[in-house]
């Protein structure tokens, strides 16, 4: 039986893979998303899409509404947004405190509280039971980031998939985090990373080669299936062992 998908930051890199492979199962799939030039290129089999700054209530209110009308239900809601800022506006200031501000601001803005705002406004269209809400995470959530604020941004997520995990539970929900280490063709990093970067990190697994949107979006489909259907509460790594480290 098809169900409906909604995806955040489905117009590239994880969230347009998981779309993919949800889409191949039959489902119908809105991807979410601020560039709407990038949503239209995804070119999903028969997918919706609706683009909206997920960081502002009000646009999440447009989604919300959308989503009441075009679907109704949500079998599935996969947050995929998000990223180190790089497509964010510089800040207006030099000044180290200001920079701090922004830096932290904007790494919550879009990884934590498009998350939250978002299942949050949807969360009474969840399907009972059988639901399923997936957060993407990092390994930065575990090894930080450098400056620390993507990292902790991601780390937030944690805790408050755990709670929702314990108030939907009762309604058949689950509520899991997938913290993917490094994976190529995102365009997290803004384009290719230098070459010495990519060997540290592929060098830090135990498999011996970079991580893939499909390798995510597979534990994705897999955590959103009935087989799944006893694990909630739960933070899945995908990521060559590297969090463990060598």
């Amino acid at each position: 039986m098809a169900r409906n998908v909604v995806i955040s930051g489905g117009g590239t890199g994880i969230g347009l893979a998981a779309a993919e492979v949800f889409a191949g199962d039959g489902d119908r799939v809105l991807l979410l998303g601020r560039r709407i030039e990038v949503l239209e290129k995804a070119r999903v089999a028969g997918a919706l899409t609706y683009a909206a700054d997920l960081a502002e209530p009000e646009s999440v209110r447009g989604v919300a509404r959308f989503v009441a009308e075009e679907l109704g239900t949500v079998d599935v809601l996969i947050h995929s947004a998000g990223g180190a800022g790089q497509l964010e506006p510089r800040a207006d200031s030099v000044d180290p405190l200001d920079l701090v501000a922004h830096d932290w601001t904007v790494n919550f803005r879009s990884n934590t509280l498009t998350a939250a705002l978002l299942t949050e406004a949807l969360r009474d269209r969840l399907a009972e039971p059988g639901g399923r809400v997936l957060f993407l995470s990092s390994i930065a959530a575990y090894r930080g980031s450098g400056s620390g604020a993507y990292a902790a941004a991601k780390a937030g997520l944690h805790p408050y998939a755990h709670d929702l995990a314990r108030q939907l539970g009762p309604r058949g929900i689950t509520v899991n985090v997938v913290a993917p280490g490094y994976v190529e063709d995102t365009g997290f990093f803004g384009g290719a990373i230098e070459e010495a970067r990519r060997e540290r990190l592929v060098g830090e697994t135990s498999t011996g080669r970079a991580g893939m949107p499909g390798d995510v979006a597979a534990t994705l489909h897999w955590l959103a299936s009935p087989a799944a259907g006893h694990v909630t509460s739960q933070v899945i790594q995908v990521n060559g062992g590297a969090e463990r480290g060598h």
